[in-house]
């Protein structure tokens, strides 16, 4: 006779709200004594090699409001293409490069601006290389669960049309939400939760 087994409940969710900020930026919050900057607000220093980039990323709602209460974090290869983490196998990533960086978004403009380096190409699962990419998890009041999405570079043409990614995303025409836009040194990029230019989400 088969044994019945109790399951236990799913706690119920909730939304982020002011909390995720108090917990993970706290000097952003007024509060002091915590850290001595908030984790993830540097990536680079002066010894970080590759070329030296600004992100832009505001996140937009239905109707093309920022939400100027998100946390956005963000996770990148270094300029060879190596990821600053154990699981890394293929070499020794840049000890200068963090690879991961946190930022909430400006209460009066919704946008939050990182520091950090232009990745290089990372391989794909059966060896083709992807084309320079930056992952973000993004967090807000009425977003329950963290989203996961990529950034792409407008001037990687070439590369963003070889990646094996993109090329899998069934609803073309909603690749150009990936890619982030060149204006000198800084990519500007905007994440859409919703209406004709959402943009694509992955799986966590």
């Amino acid at each position: 006779m088969a044994q019945l087994l109790d399951r236990l409940k799913e706690s119920p969710s909730q939304t982020a709200g002011p909390y995720v900020h108090i917990g993970l930026t706290p000097n952003f919050c007024g509060i002091g004594g915590v850290y001595a900057t908030d984790l993830g607000s540097t990536m680079v220093n002066d010894k970080t090699k590759g070329e030296r980039i600004g992100l832009k990323i505001r996140v937009l709602d239905g109707t093309g409001t920022p939400l100027k209460d998100a946390l956005i974090e963000i996770w990148q290869a270094d300029a060879d293409g190596l990821y600053n983490s154990p699981a890394e196998l293929r070499g020794a990533a840049d000890p200068n490069f963090l690879g991961w960086g946190r930022c909430p978004t400006d209460m009066e403009t919704g946008v939050c601006a990182f520091e950090t380096i232009k990745p290089g190409r990372v391989p794909f699962r059966d060896g083709r290389l992807m084309a320079s990419h930056i992952t973000l998890w993004i967090v807000a009041r009425g977003i329950n669960v963290g989203l996961h999405t990529r950034l792409y570079f407008s001037d990687e043409e070439k590369a963003n049309a070889e990646d094996p990614i993109l090329a899998r995303i069934e609803h073309r025409v909603r690749v150009p939400t990936l890619i982030a836009e060149r204006q000198g040194d800084i990519y500007a990029f905007d994440v859409h939760l919703q209406g004709e230019k959402e943009t694509v989400f992955f799986d966590s």
